[in-house]
């Protein structure tokens, strides 16, 4: 079992935990070993604050990842679009078992000091 630390927006993890949100959307694909995430909420939160399974990571062209999680992704084509935008390769992970801590952590909980820019495997 292999997990990441992600560092997801305020707002995104509303829509994680919410249920509108099922897909994370990364530039870079980690390992295929990689199961988990681990939530890390950004400013002003600054925790981690819960974790999800990994169903699938889909990897294709930005329009072809958009058609195909559009209607779970918690973000509007707006915004995907400017994200990804220069890009060929675009990367969606399918969150599973999604799970609120009920008391958010530090990073130093788990042995890490500084926040990622996008992920680092823990």
């Amino acid at each position: 079992m292999c997990k990441i630390l992600i560092s997801i927006n305020p707002e995104h993890v509303i829509n994680i935990f919410n249920g509108s949100k099922k897909y994370e959307y990364r530039k870079i694909r980690c390992r295929e070993d990689v199961d988990k995430i681990i939530i890390y909420c950004t400013y002003p939160v600054k925790k981690i604050v819960g974790e999800a399974n990994i169903e699938e990571i889909l990897e294709d062209s930005p329009q072809e990842i958009w058609k195909r999680t559009r209607n779970e992704s918690g973000i509007d084509l707006e915004f995907f679009n400017k994200y990804y935008d220069g890009r060929t390769k675009a990367v969606a992970y399918k969150l599973d078992n999604i799970k609120k801590y009920d008391k958010p952590l530090d990073l130093s909980c788990i042995g890490v000091k500084t926040a990622p820019q996008s992920f680092i495997y823990v």
